[in-house]
Formats: C-alpha cells, sequence, structure tokens
C-alpha cells in the first residue's frame, strides 16, 4: 500500500484518502486513465477486468436505461450522481438486448434495492450481465480529468488482494484502441429482420392518436436502437419491423415501408457511414419520409456531404437545453453522444432546425426538398424528461402528407 501511495503523490492525482475509500476500508479494484492517472476502490458487479473510453452522465436517475443503452457500447460511464442502485433494476426498464457496456464508475458503493418496481438488486443484476463497476472514487475530480481530454480510456481492473502491477496494466491500456475509426455498431445489431409490438409504459403520459383507419409500415434500421424508440413508433399505431445495418434494399423494399427510421448507435459515425453508404443511398432514393435519430442524425449529415467529429467531452445527460429554431422554444432533452455534425461542412441541401444552448453544436436538420429529418438528442428519454416525443408525431404527419402526396 504504501508503494501504491508513493505512485499516487507522483502522479500528482490524490483523489481520496487511501485509508477511507470506504466504510470497509476495501481496495480491490483500480481505475487506470491513458493519461497516467490510477484511482483505488472497491470492487462491485462482476468481478473481471475491462477496458473501453470513459467519459460521464450527468443524469440523477435511469441508470439501468444508461447503462443498457446500445450507444455506450464499450464504454465506462462514470455518474456524477453519488447514489446508484437503489431502486434496483427490472426487465422492462432495459434499453438494450444486449450489455455492451464496458463498465461503471461511482462515488458510493451501491445501496440495497428499495423500490416497488425492483425485480433484482443492481449488483446482483450487473454480475449477471457480466459488468463490472468500481466505488469509492471521487468522481468530481474524475470528471474534471475526463473534461482536460478530448478522447481518455480507462481500464477497469479487479483483484482480491489489491496487489496491482500498475505499469503492467498502464501498457495495456495503451494498446487499446481510440473511438476515432471505429464501427461498434456492427457488433450490436440485430442478426435478422423482426417485428416489435410492444407499446409505450403506462407510467409515461402520452398523446394517443386516433389513428384505426391509419397503420403506417416502419422500417428501422438497426444501428443500435434502444427499446423506448421502438415503444414509441408503435404508439403511432405503426407496424414497425427493425432491420440489420447488414440488410439489402431488396428485404426493405419486401417489407414496403411508410417510413424508414434510423436508429441511434455506438462508434464513429464516419465509420459507420463508410460500411452503409450502399444501404443509405438506396434508402434515400426511395424519397419517403425518414427520421434519424443520434447515429442516424450523424449519417443522414454525413450521407448528404456533411463532415462529423469528435467532440471534447459530448452530452451525456438528462437536462440538455437545446432551442426548437422553427418554435423559438427551448426543449429540456436527454443526450448521449460524443460526436456531432460540424456546422461549416453542412451542405446546402441541409438546414439546421435544434441547436444546443449549451456549445451552439448542431441539435437538428432536415432535408430543404425531401422528407428527410433527424435530431441529435433523443426525444424517446428513457431516462429523461419526454417534451421532445412531438418528433414522432411529426414523423408520422410527414409520411400522411407524403402518401397523400402520392395518390
Amino acid at each position: 500500500m504504501n508503494n501504491v501511495k508513493n505512485q499516487f503523490k507522483d502522479s500528482g492525482y490524490i483523489p481520496f484518502n487511501l485509508n477511507s475509500i470506504n466504510k470497509n476500508h476495501i481496495s480491490d479494484s483500480i481505475l487506470i486513465l491513458d493519461n497516467g492517472s490510477y484511482f483505488l476502490g472497491r470492487s462491485f458487479g462482476s468481478k473481471k477486468e475491462s477496458l473501453g473510453e470513459i467519459c460521464f452522465n450527468t443524469s440523477i436517475s435511469g441508470y439501468q436505461e444508461i447503462i443498457t443503452d446500445p450507444s455506450y457500447t464499450g464504454q465506462i460511464i462514470t455518474f456524477t450522481f453519488p447514489h446508484i442502485g437503489n431502486i434496483g433494476s427490472n426487465k422492462f426498464d432495459d434499453e438494450g438486448n444486449t450489455n455492451s457496456i464496458a463498465g461503471i464508475v461511482v462515488r458510493q458503493h451501491p445501496t440495497n434495492d428499495s423500490n416497488w418496481r425492483s425485480e433484482i438488486s443492481f449488483n446482483e443484476w450487473l454480475t449477471k450481465n457480466g459488468i463490472p463497476g468500481i466505488s469509492g472514487i471521487d468522481t468530481r475530480l474524475l470528471t474534471k480529468t475526463i473534461r482536460k481530454h478530448k478522447s481518455c480510456n480507462a481500464m477497469i481492473c479487479y483483484d482480491k488482494t489489491g496487489n496491482f502491477k500498475i505499469e503492467e496494466l498502464k501498457n495495456k491500456l495503451k494498446e487499446h484502441p481510440k473511438m476515432d475509426g471505429l464501427n461498434l455498431s456492427s457488433s450490436i445489431t440485430t442478426r435478422k429482420q423482426y417485428k416489435f409490438t410492444e407499446g409505450v409504459h403506462e407510467l409515461i403520459s402520452l398523446e394517443v392518436y386516433n389513428l384505426k383507419n391509419f397503420k403506417p409500415k416502419i422500417a428501422v434500421i438497426d444501428f443500435g436502437v434502444k427499446q423506448n424508440i421502438l415503444r414509441h413508433l408503435v404508439n403511432l399505431n405503426a407496424e414497425v419491423s427493425v432491420f440489420s445495418e447488414n440488410a439489402s434494399i431488396e428485404d426493405i423494399n419486401n417489407f414496403k415501408p411508410d417510413g424508414i427510421f434510423l436508429s441511434n448507435g455506438p462508434g464513429d459515425p464516419s465509420a459507420t457511414e463508410i460500411k452503409c453508404r450502399k444501404l443509405l443511398s438506396a434508402l434515400f432514393q426511395l424519397k419517403i419520409p425518414v427520421f434519424g435519430i443520434c447515429i442516424g442524425h450523424q449519417l443522414i449529415g454525413l450521407s448528404f456531404g456533411a463532415k462529423t467529429n469528435k467532440m471534447p467531452q459530448g452530452h451525456r445527460g438528462a437536462n440538455h437545453p437545446v432551442k426548437n429554431l422553427s418554435k423559438n422554444k427551448v426543449e429540456i432533452t436527454s443526450q448521449n453522444h460524443g460526436y456531432q455534425i460540424d456546422l461549416d461542412s453542412l451542405p446546402n441541401c441541409l438546414e439546421v432546425t435544434h441547436t444546443s444552448l449549451f456549445d451552439n453544436s448542431i441539435e437538428g436538420i432536415r432535408h430543404r426538398s425531401l422528407p428527410i429529418f433527424s435530431v441529435q438528442y433523443h426525444p424517446e428519454a428513457s431516462p429523461g424528461p419526454t417534451e421532445s416525443s412531438y418528433l414522432f408525431n411529426e414523423f408520422l404527419n410527414l409520411i400522411k402528407e407524403t402518401k397523400n402526396a402520392k395518390t
């Protein structure tokens, strides 16, 4: 332990008192950043080594939805809110069918669950799904450290004895690839087409549409789609069919869609666009309504000539203010992205519809002549506010208008 203390001192990072990490004085896990700093803590969840890009999320609730969001594939999430685990976990709150997150970092060790919706404790749920966690970390200092770097990889390592070979672990971390250039959606996209029929949860109050005589067919291209997006589409009285990013245009045409939805997803959007360029081009040539969210939004921009770039820290939280330029209103939104469309590269065929009030980055675009629009944030929430869910209704209206025009 004295050796570890000295190394902390030499690195200039002293995240907490090593003699009082938590009430049980357990230090069986370590978090190492690729800038050389590291933090001792207490392990929970899966007892394993894991590497990924580290980021932080400022949400104060919805940790299960965040952890199961496929857009976090290959990332270690730092929760800035200190109390995690008190509401337990349940099957409905999962936002993805796969748990591809690399790990989580928290200030306080997860508490016991105390909620009427809980089916299994948070710690048991993490262990079951192979997700490692580390507690006892000064997450304020860690967040400040992350903000100093455009991209920062990290490693969570468990050892019940607390004896860590720091230099060996650092060298291993250096070999882990950065997010730039990674097409991660290929690892989580559905392997086969399937229909989705589950509606929005009764606890969420949404407008009920009287659409008995109109049932649109919506093809969802899965780059890592969240379940609540699919639920919102079903809420439109739509027949929803989910396709892999590897699907052919023939497969999608056989479904005879009235609208196309491009989902959220992880990784570098420019890498995903290169892989899916042929499919995206064919979809836009159908000239039917297209709605994109998150990486779907970025893929639309890239397909029409815009460029994307890595943001300094990204936007991850449930309280991000966005200005709707056409309505001159501010919406509080849920967000999770590390890339953005470069405003200076935006082609004339696309116009900006929404902007971030944090940094003026693009939060929404639409095509000037084709029925195509998208947003960078998450109107489906889970977690977060639902005041932007009107966008699904706008997608429905666009489908109706396009069908009526053809008729």
